[in-house]
């Protein structure tokens, strides 16, 4: 029997009660409402609290205690994850019974997870035992707080208001057995049934493989691709604030932009690259070679289908989207670099070794140039590296930012010659601009105070304009 499973961000759970009375329910009756399993994140804020603030770097709970010196700042760090999950679903909860319910659940686990930190420091105070050994699973034990939380309010809510939704825990809370992330999945939905109730679903899942360690704070994505693949879903679908549109309406205006409706995988993976990821990369691997289309929708316009994402290519060439990054340029020119390997090599093993993203590079007989998505701060770390290990090596960094044209098939439109004209004409200049073989995408590097009218002049000219250019283009 066909089912959907569905993901919810963190910013859309925070106005979980709108979304009970259109995406759970609207006009939807009796077994219609089910045939639907529901991936949720935590409640807006909640992440930052744990672990760190995601933008701004302010500490959590885990770096905290990960930096602890003794005056326990982390509790009083946990004392505000409780406050605010409590305000939350104080929120949320109409029912003084189920805030009851929801208080009591946050008390239990947040009372867990102190005393099982407090235990692991002790245990770490005598000379055989490392806090840097135990980190990785102190940051999964947190990150599972905030979708246990979340998952447990929303079924609350949902039984209120007559379905018959049920609480499916995969954080692995209190269990001793080591299961690997199909065990837990599978395991949990031993006795599920999609079509007769709805299972609302941890987006952390406690697994061997250690989610953190690989995906960080992509994890649920990643809970959701591998839930989809193997209950054999119809499709899976995450609902955003927002339409996967062909660009940032806070950029062009919001009667600019074009809702895309459909594109595929190769579209989602250049906007991961950007920085925009409607999925992250190995959950859209697991969803192509499982065959489980993907689908983003507004979460609040659910008569609107979104855009459908899948591996058919386009009927015709049509620019899709235009997107832009802040980059770091790593330029290093070494005079005897000609006919010589191993230079590339060496870069690409300091980068990786700093945790430096690379979104791009180019190269010629003496210079290799690398696109970075990374800090400052960062870079002066890589300098140093390469630069013992090239001294003779010329090697410079600069802030700047790129500005990404992507679709299925960009095959015979011109976009790198139009879109060079295009910064041209709004008074710009694209310092670099390269178009891989694979007619999927043109970068174009410019200035960081070029990066939003740039955006503005390509968007103008390759979508807006779209029919124009592409009778010219014939």
């Amino acid at each position: 029997m066909t089912h959907t499973v569905e993901k919810i961000g963190g910013t859309s759970m925070s106005r979980i009660n709108e979304l009970r009375d259109t995406l759970f329910i609207g006009e939807r009756q009796e077994n219609d409402l089910y045939g639907r399993v529901f991936i949720v994140s935590a409640f807006a804020g909640i992440t930052n609290l744990l672990l760190e603030h995601k933008k701004s770097g302010e500490p959590g709970v885990y770096a905290l205690f990960s930096n602890d010196d003794s005056n326990h700042s982390w509790h009083d760090k946990l004392d505000r994850v409780a406050q605010a999950m409590k305000s939350a679903h104080a929120d949320i909860l109409g029912h003084r019974g189920d805030i009851r319910q929801a208080d009591a659940f946050v008390d239990e686990r947040v009372d867990g997870a102190r005393n099982c930190l407090i235990d692991l420091q002790r245990l770490c105070s005598y000379g055989h035992f490392r806090l840097s050994e135990h980190m990785g699973h102190t940051r999964e034990l947190l990150s599972g707080l905030g979708e246990a939380h979340s998952a447990f309010v929303t079924t609350l809510l949902l039984q209120r208001s007559g379905l018959n939704a049920r609480f499916v825990d995969l954080s692995g809370w209190r269990d001793e057995d080591v299961l690997s992330l199909d065990e837990r999945i599978l395991q949990a939905f031993e006795d599920v049934n999609p079509q007769t109730e709805m299972p609302i679903v941890t987006g952390y899942a406690q697994c061997q493989e250690g989610l953190m360690g690989e995906y960080d704070r992509g994890y649920s994505e990643v809970t959701f691709s591998r839930l989809a693949a193997l209950t054999g879903a119809s499709e899976a679908i995450i609902h955003k604030e927002f339409h996967l549109s062909s660009c940032d309406p806070k950029l062009v205006g919001q009667a600019a932009v074009k809702k895309l409706g459909r594109t595929n995988y190769d579209v989602a993976d250049q906007l991961s690259n950007m920085g925009m990821e409607a999925i992250h990369p190995k959950a859209a691997k697991t969803l192509r070679q499982a065959d489980v289309p993907l689908r983003v929708t507004n979460a609040f316009e659910p008569g609107d289908p979104g855009t459908l994402i899948d591996d058919q290519r386009a009927e015709e060439p049509a620019a899709e989207i235009v997107t832009g990054l802040d980059i770091v340029t790593l330029e290093v020119f070494e005079q005897d670099m000609v006919g010589v390997k191993g230079y590339d090599s060496a870069i690409l093993d300091v980068l990786t070794r700093h945790n430096v993203r690379i979104v791009s590079k180019v190269s010629n007989a003496n210079t290799i140039t690398h696109y970075l998505d990374t800090s400052l701060k960062a870079m002066r770390r890589v300098e140093k590296d390469i630069a013992r290990l090239y001294p003779a090596a010329e090697i410079s960094t600069r802030t700047m930012s790129m500005v990404s044209v992507i679709g299925r098939d960009l095959a015979g439109l011109s976009v790198l010659s139009r879109g060079l004209r295009a910064i041209a004409d709004a008074g710009h200049e694209a310092i670099g601009a390269s178009q891989g073989p694979r007619n999927v995408d043109v970068q174009f590097v410019v200035n960081r105070e070029s990066l939003v009218p740039t955006i503005k002049a390509l968007h103008a000219e390759l979508i807006e304009r779209a029919p124009a250019c592409l009778s010219r283009a014939a």
